[in-house]
């Protein structure tokens, strides 16, 4: 029986801007995006003809409205697969919580199939069909730091800035992206993200520069559904963070830190007070391979 294994890692963005509105009902947007270690395990399983997913929280849907299920959907179609496939997902990533956590679970249904049924696509090919499957999907395709443009699909691969420490909090409240950009008011923006420099001072590990540059214009808009965000970076800051900023459309707020001893002191502290605290690096994959059995 063939049967594959991976992990799907989480993403955080670095800056976030939005550039306006498109015709399409979507946004142009501008961000810089980075994988961090914090994974859901996905587990594929050639079974019948037909499509199953079950999950490892009892209410994520496992329906068309799943990422990995359209993402595995996409893929049988496209290249006349007849053989089915059961996906198992082990969930560690914060549901609706700014993490990718769906769209990194469909990328790796998609690097995994393509494994399995030897259609050996190229990142280009791969990339193509997880646009189709959602904004995310693309960037957590390749993984690692990158520039997204567009509606977040245009992914400009940067050299990779792992290894930086980071501490995640997740509030226990799940909020939607679509509320947030359909409450988001492009003439109200104060600050913006300075992209350029952001990328710059990940490229030189200029830890002020990065912490300078967090910026994330969907976070004002989020903190109005979830007014806990603010008491939570002052927290993270208090712990000795050089920065702090909310994760893609929230309510995930991350702080950097200097070195692993550093953040591993302040979730040490953050964990008494928060259920959903994590302390990561970060990474220069989305998607990893971990058993194969073909």
């Amino acid at each position: 029986m063939r049967r594959i294994v991976l992990k799907a890692y989480a993403k955080i963005n670095w800056a976030l801007d939005v550039l306006g509105k498109r015709p399409d009902g979507y946004h142009d947007v501008e961000m810089v995006m980075q994988s961090v270690d914090l994974w859901d395990a996905v587990i594929l399983e050639e079974k019948g003809e037909e499509i199953s997913v079950k999950c490892s929280i009892d209410s994520l849907p496992v329906d068309v409205t799943n990422t990995a299920y359209r993402a595995a959907v996409l893929i049988k179609k496209r290249f006349g697969i007849e053989k089915g496939i059961q996906v198992e997902l082990i969930k560690n990533i914060p549901v609706a919580a700014g993490l990718a956590g769906g769209s990194a679970d469909a990328a790796a249904v998609l690097v995994g199939l393509s494994r399995m049924w030897r259609l050996n696509l190229s990142k280009e090919e791969l990339m193509e069909l997880a646009g189709i499957v959602g904004s995310d999907v693309p960037f957590c395709v390749v993984g690692g730091t990158a520039l997204a443009k567009g509606r977040g699909e245009d992914i400009t691969e940067l050299p990779p800035a792992q290894g930086i420490w980071l501490v995640l909090i997740t509030p226990d409240q799940r909020i939607s992206t679509a509320e947030v950009y359909g409450k988001l008011d492009l003439s109200k923006i104060q600050k913006r993200p300075d992209v350029t420099s952001m990328v710059n001072s990940l490229h030189q590990r200029d830890f002020k520069g990065i912490a300078l540059n967090m910026v994330n214009v969907l976070e004002e808009v989020t903190v109005g559904l979830c007014p806990q965000i603010r008491a939570i970076k002052e927290d993270v800051m208090r712990q000795g963070a050089v920065g702090c900023c909310m994760s893609g459309s929230g309510p995930t707020v991350y702080g950097l830190f200097k070195d692993e001893h550093t953040a591993r002191k302040a979730y040490a502290a953050l964990k008494q007070r928060h259920s959903y605290c994590f302390v990561v690096k970060t990474v220069s994959l989305g998607v990893q391979v971990v058993e194969e059995v073909f």
